[in-house]
């Protein structure tokens, strides 16, 4: 609307202007040498204007003829650096679809209409990277690193391709030119630190990130937590070197990751030498609070150092009660109750655990039945229960099970990795347990074997029905035991009859070598078997024989004949 108006007025201001000329009266004359003219002052002012109009548009159509080969160049480039872009996008849609040819393809072209385009050199390296090509990716990357706008990114390229040709010093002396040029990048930092933590050199690494800290790559939180982490790696090398170091690195890492349980134990241990108890107790029941665990339990045991058994049965007891029902306070007591030789305890204590034992369980339930009762046959039996119970958790950081805790994952040197978790190849199967329930109940789940009372024999008839077992069987007792032969040949007998088939022979005959006087009145009565696990091959009589846990009950009584010999100084 405000274009019309414009328009409008425009054509109002021409109008009254050439009115205005129309109206003044009088000539114009024009006088060049020979010639003369003299036109009205209308004719004068329209001569006027169409001359120029006519100088204008003469120097318009020069000017284009002397500028038209400097624009029929540009075109030609911009059509060219067209075709190159058209290029560069098929072939990174290429690399993103999988095609190494069409990638291949699309980079030549981009090359050859393109070749100063950075895209067209980051084309050209992806492009040989997705073919195996790596001295063509290292060469294109090189290209890149030697300008300065595409530096940065041919140093990442140079990086890659040094990390896949497992050449870790090129891969570090690359990261920190890459760093020295941008401090804030965050590759480049991650990289140099964690070679430094590879190397221990962990105040190189606490310097990286604090720089990392200062140019916002990471918050607060994770710094402190990093942080702390990077102390007690500290603090746990330098224990036997340098101490006073180490015990202001933990007391510093205990300050940023109160929850860190490497960092509370080592803590607490230097406490426990400089006989702040107390304050050596407040940092285990910090990080307990936070995830039990087996080696805050010990520390908490023998925080105070001279202190008997029960009472660090008393300790651990209180430790456990600020995590009722955790898995990890009923095995710390149970372990703290064997030392103390409480068995009662600590079976009350694994007992709500025994039905699906983990493997820790198991073996302190058979360490539990060999020092108590000397019953090898159970402790043996909750040994190859702990074979086949599930695993416990242990040190896990991406997929790598570590027996002790570590400050970085070696799969892929991440900071903190390790978590106190059950590995997931230990997670339980489908597979049903290969030891039968009727073993189990009869082995594992029965009391304690007590002493037996004397018992009057009764007369009892030995049917086939219920076969008994001899005196002088061996210790093993097979599942299935096999028919006796016949000590001596049957008499002939008469040819069968359509009658039952006849039953088998007993198990005990008369022997010949004995009148049938001397014989008792009385029946002998049937014995009872004795019923052991199939793999359970009873007592061994051997002179070497050797008792898997014989160091554990090194200084307590043992039962049986052993004991008896033992006492009696055979």
């Amino acid at each position: 609307m405000f274009r019309i108006i414009l328009f409008l007025v425009l054509i109002a201001l021409a109008a009254a202007g050439a009115a205005w000329v129309a109206d003044q009266p009088g000539d114009v004359v024009i006088s060049w040498g020979v010639w003369r003219a003299s036109p009205s002052v209308p004719v004068f002012v329209l001569v006027l204007g169409l001359t120029i109009v006519a100088v204008v548009f003469a120097w318009s159509l020069l000017r284009g003829l002397w500028g038209a080969p400097k624009r029929m160049r540009r075109r030609r480039h911009e059509k060219r650096q067209a075709r190159g872009r058209q290029a560069i996008t098929h072939g990174l849609l290429a690399i993103g679809q999988g095609d190494g040819h069409a990638a291949r393809r699309h980079a030549d072209i981009a090359k050859r209409l393109t070749a100063d385009d950075p895209l067209a050199l980051l084309l050209h390296a992806q492009s040989a990277q997705l073919d195996g090509d790596r001295a063509g990716a290292h060469r294109a990357f090189q290209a890149m690193a030697e300008r300065g706008d595409t530096r940065l990114l041919g140093l990442r390229g140079l990086f890659i391709e040094a990390q896949r040709s497992d050449d870790p010093v090129a891969a570090v002396t690359i990261a920190e030119e890459a760093l020295k040029l941008s401090p804030a990048s965050t590759w480049a930092s991650q990289a140099v630190l964690g070679f430094r933590c590879a190397q221990s050199d962990w105040t190189g690494a606490l310097k990286i990130l604090d720089n990392n800290f200062a140019s916002g790559l990471i918050d607060r939180a994770a710094f402190r937590r990093q942080r702390g982490v990077l102390l007690t790696a500290r603090a746990l090398e330098l224990e036997t070197q340098d101490r006073d170091l180490s015990r202001d690195s933990v007391t510093e890492a205990i300050k940023l990751a109160p929850t860190l349980v490497p960092a509370a134990v080592l803590a607490s241990r230097f406490q426990s030498e400089a006989h702040q108890t107390r304050r050596a107790m407040k940092i285990i029941e910090t990080a307990w609070l936070a995830q039990p665990h087996p080696d805050l339990a010990d520390a908490y045991a023998h925080v105070k150092l001279g202190d008997s058994a029960r009472q660090r049965l008393v300790r651990v007891e209180t430790l456990a009660s600020k995590a009722p029902g955790h898995i990890e306070g009923a095995l710390a007591i149970a372990r703290a109750a064997i030392d103390a030789a409480e068995f009662t305890r600590a079976r009350e204590t694994l007992a709500p655990f025994t039905t699906d034992s983990t493997q820790r369980v198991a073996m302190l339930m058979a360490e539990i039945e060999r020092t108590e009762h000397g019953d090898s046959g159970r402790a043996r039996a909750w040994t190859l229960r702990a074979v086949r119970a599930l695993h416990d958790p242990v040190w896990t950081a991406d997929g790598y099970v570590s027996d002790r805790w570590r400050p970085v994952s070696p799969v892929t040197g991440r900071i903190d990795a390790f978590q106190w978790q059950t590995p997931l190849a230990a997670l339980p199967s489908d597979r049903a347990s290969t030891i039968e329930t009727e073993i189990l109940r009869e082995t594992v789940l029965a009391p304690p074997p007590a002493v037996p009372k004397p018992v009057v024999p009764v007369p009892v008839e030995v049917t086939p029905s219920a076969p008994a077992q001899d005196l002088a069987a061996e210790p093993e007792v097979s599942a299935q035991p096999e028919p006796v032969a016949d000590a001596a040949p049957e008499p002939a007998e008469a040819p069968p009859l359509p009658k039952p088939a006849p039953a088998p022979p007993p198990l005990f005959r008369d022997r010949s070598d004995i009148a049938s006087a001397a014989k008792p009145a009385v029946a002998i009565p049937a014995v009872i078997p004795i019923v052991r696990p199939p793999d359970d091959p009873g007592v061994d009589e051997a002179d070497d024989y050797r008792d898997e846990f014989a160091e554990l009950n090194a200084g307590q009584q043992q039962g049986g004949w052993r004991g008896f010999l033992r006492r009696w100084g055979g």
